[in-house]
């Protein structure tokens, strides 16, 4: 068990290795309550969403039982934090906050709904997390649920049912859901998941599966200081319609219209294992780590590293002290269980 922003996380639950190999291969469950959901209501909560996420959300989120991933940014056009928004229904939408932004996502969006949207925001500190992924959680989940058919979802889509609300979300690369319920409701949940044979899955896995699968993590592959556009994250960023000034909008218009310097790549090497922070040399001058381990699933080390926008093909990465060369991808590494690149 570790510290993790304040709740007291299991790092695993005896080997990282094999849990990792668990969710690529059948099914594993995480318990990710310590993330934060949270609800909005009222005549103009589409309205304040269009003006918080850098996604439109009236085109994203167009029918009710749809979601979306995006980023919320800080007049500089920062990540403040990255997000999956639902849409449950007419005017009301499910945020899920990251647990080391949680406290300061609510102060900010709080502080511009004040006095300008009739918008009613409720943190959802009843509501427990679990992500069952892997290519059996669907039908593993299935058989648990019943009336609640997971595999009827498509992705990114939600639904909700006899006190579940399930979203086939995730943040493994893997197929799966993320449910949301009362504290009773997850313990018979993760039981029942447990007897048909998922297995728990802790925080170290989370990263290394996140990690090949060439997704951020926040605080590390992104913060309030980085832009989407530079954190390889420029896709979830809806330029059109012109009209929609979105909160940092035009820190990225100047941005994009200057051209990049620096951009978030994929790191592969094959002598070493790469970690945050580590300096990366390139044919255009250097970089660093900003997430790094071994990857269980091909055997080496993957990482995601912020260089020169200009940087291609191979370069060296300083692991005490020594140079070792590796080479510049594109992410994910794995998809499917599957290697990406060549």
């Amino acid at each position: 068990m570790v510290d993790f922003f304040g709740w007291q996380m299991p790092l695993h639950y005896g080997s990282q290795i094999e849990e990792h190999h668990s969710v690529r291969q059948a099914a594993g469950m995480f318990d990710v309550s310590h993330m934060l959901p949270v609800d909005f209501n009222g005549e103009d909560s589409q309205r304040f969403l269009q003006l918080m996420l850098a996604s439109d959300v009236e085109k994203k989120l167009n029918q009710n039982g749809r979601a979306t991933y995006t980023v919320m940014l800080n007049e500089n056009g920062g990540i403040i934090d990255d997000l999956i928004v639902y849409r449950l229904a007419d005017q009301t939408y499910r945020a899920i906050f990251n647990a080391g932004t949680a406290t300061a996502d609510l102060e900010w969006i709080q502080s511009k709904a004040v006095s300008q949207f009739s918008v009613d925001i409720s943190p959802r500190h009843d509501l427990n997390i679990l992500a069952i992924q892997g290519p059996d959680a669907l039908t593993k989940s299935s058989n648990v649920f019943g009336t609640t058919p997971p595999e009827e979802l498509k992705p990114f889509r939600c639904i909700e049912s006899n006190g579940f609300f399930v979203g086939r979300t995730g943040y493994t690369g893997e197929d799966g859901i993320e449910v949301l319920c009362g504290t009773e409701q997850a313990k018979l949940l993760w039981e029942s998941l447990h007897d048909m044979g998922v297995r728990p899955c802790g925080l170290g896995a989370r990263d290394t599966l996140r990690l090949e699968a060439g997704l951020n993590l926040n605080g590390q592959d992104m913060n309030p200081d980085i832009s989407p556009l530079a954190s390889a994250l420029g896709w979830v960023v809806d330029w059109d319609p012109e009209e929609r000034q979105f909160i940092g909008r035009q820190a990225l218009t100047q941005e994009r219209t200057r051209g990049l310097r620096r951009r978030l790549t994929g790191v592969v090497l094959k002598g070493g294992i790469m970690r945050s922070g580590q300096e990366v040399l390139t044919d255009s001058g250097s970089g660093v780590i900003t997430s790094g381990s071994y990857s269980p699933t091909l055997g080496y080390s993957v990482a995601l590293a912020r260089v020169p926008a200009a940087a291609t093909g191979t370069c060296k990465v300083v692991i005490r002290n020594r140079e070792i060369e590796g080479r510049l991808v594109r992410p994910p590494f794995v998809r499917k269980g599957e290697k990406v690149h060549k």
